[in-house]
């Protein structure tokens, strides 16, 4: 496996890569890699001849009051994982090497940033795509793999690379939980023991949304009411935001009469966390 900090020789390495008829398979994450990030590397790995993985804890996806100066890094210890499940290219760029002095440029996916969590996190999404962007740029891969847990992500990026017609293929691979149910993330290592219990309610809430769905009911109101319910008994969390929207466009659907997901976000303590199921009528 070979680390790369420049984006220079990356695109040299890749290019060399493609030239020889490999077929190239990225995983964007920030570092602090869990079991969820290691399921994207052994999908890309399934299909393809190479695997990249980048590791870039991103300033621009941050507001000024987030936590991109405490956000877990560990390069050794993410390389060392990366290494054990075979993959061929680290990028780890530094800030420097990704947005050049004086940058004013963005990509920017309208209408669908500003929903979900680009409501509450504005400029969150503007900062996602213009990286990811990048990557795919420097990189040129075949395929790039995210993970279901940033479902608005994932529908954000299927945007940009049909709007920009980027000839890269979007994997997305199944939400990583915890035997408790909890959905893996890399922030997780904030919470305390007892608002690790306490955020057990997000995924509490989606799975009695959809016991009540699978008793028929399609009405959206009525889903979100049982879901939210359950935040009731959990002081140290907040509800950021509850909805049911097209997987694709994260327009509010109040009525379920097709494929749609259905989001949570909320604070536990300090910690902002997501998770989310999908529902097929």
């Amino acid at each position: 496996m070979k680390l790369v900090r420049t984006a220079a020789e990356m695109r040299r390495l890749c290019r060399t890569a493609r030239v020889g008829g490999a077929r190239l398979g990225l995983v964007p994450t920030m570092g602090a890699l869990h079991e969820g990030h290691l399921s994207l590397v052994r999908a890309a790995r399934k299909s393809s001849d190479m695997v990249a993985a980048s590791i870039f804890v991103n300033p621009t996806q941050f507001g000024p009051s987030e936590d991109f100066s405490k956000y877990p890094r560990n390069l050794e210890n993410d390389s060392a994982l990366l290494e054990q499940e075979g993959v061929d290219l680290v990028f780890a760029p530094s800030a420097e090497e990704m947005y050049s002095e004086g940058a004013v440029t963005w990509v920017v996916v309208e209408g669908l940033s500003d929903r979900l969590c680009g409501s509450s996190r504005p400029g969150h999404f503007r900062g996602v795509t213009t990286v990811v962007s990048k990557l795919f740029h420097i990189i040129e891969p075949d395929a790039a793999y995210f993970g279901q847990k940033d479902a608005a992500q994932v529908a954000i990026i299927r945007r940009m690379v049909r709007d920009l017609n980027m000839p890269v293929a979007i994997g997305v691979c199944p939400i990583v939980r915890e035997p408790d149910g909890l959905a893996m993330s890399s922030r997780n290592a904030y919470l305390s023991p007892d608002e690790r219990k306490s955020a057990l309610v997000l995924n509490r809430s989606l799975t009695e949304l959809r016991k009540v769905f699978d008793t028929g009911e399609r009405g959206s109101a009525k889903l979100i009411a049982t879901a939210k319910h359950e935040f009731a008994s959990e002081s140290a969390v907040r509800l950021d935001y509850l909805e049911i929207v097209d997987p694709d466009t994260l327009e509010s659907e109040p009525h379920v009469a097709k494929r749609v997901l259905v989001a949570v976000a909320a604070v536990v303590g300090k910690t902002r966390l997501i998770d989310n199921i999908l529902l097929e009528p």
